[in-house]
């Protein structure tokens, strides 16, 4: 399991966010989980018997905006709203994965070859996403199918904050110099191991 805070980017500071939280939970065989045989898989390793499932908590999200709901449709340009975002590279490879969840219902997903390069359409089912404020908190839950593979994964994590006010913030598990760049190597900041042999 990854749970980690997100780093605002310097250059794009919030207006009232005080943190982003995120948790990854990557299918039945993590730690606290147990295989079809029930037997605990206490390395946190990647399973393919579950979804993936994500949690994004932004911390004082009274200034939030979010987008109305909409059907869970593939959408491009989610990234212009407030967007949470995964992006999952077979460790030592250039290709990855990316997969864009709105507040609104509506989803993305694409491939690359290396970053920024070769993008088109990922073949997966669509996510199941849930959104709703917390109190004075804004919390986006999703699941999505587990990528092909038994891993291990390098994992980048990320979002886009929009408040009132015309203020967009950029959050990630870490930042490259210069501007937001979630497709950048260094954002690919956490590991998930390999799946347990059985």
């Amino acid at each position: 399991m990854i749970a980690a805070d997100l780093a605002c980017h310097p250059e794009t500071p919030s207006a009232a966010v005080r943190a982003v939280v995120v948790t990854l939970d990557a299918g039945a065989g993590m730690a606290g989980g147990a295989d079809r045989a029930g037997r605990a898989d206490r390395a946190g390793g990647v399973s393919a018997d579950g979804p993936w499932r994500l949690c994004w908590r932004v911390v004082a999200a009274a200034r939030l905006i979010v987008p109305d709901p909409a059907p869970p449709l593939r959408t491009d340009g989610l990234w212009r709203m407030t967007c949470m975002e995964v992006f999952v590279r077979p460790a030592g490879q250039q290709g990855y994965m990316e997969v864009n969840l709105s507040p609104s219902g509506a989803w993305a997903a694409y491939r690359f070859d290396a970053p920024r390069a070769g993008m088109r359409d990922l073949d997966c089912p669509p996510p199941r996403i849930a959104a709703r404020f917390d109190g004075d908190d804004f919390v986006l839950e999703a699941e999505l199918a587990p990528p092909p593979g038994d891993g291990p994964f390098d994992i980048a994590l990320s979002c886009v904050i929009v408040e009132q006010g015309g203020i967009t913030s950029y959050w990630a598990l870490a930042h490259p110099p210069g501007r937001p760049d979630f497709h950048h190597p260094c954002c690919f900041a956490r590991r998930l191991p390999p799946a347990m042999p059985a």
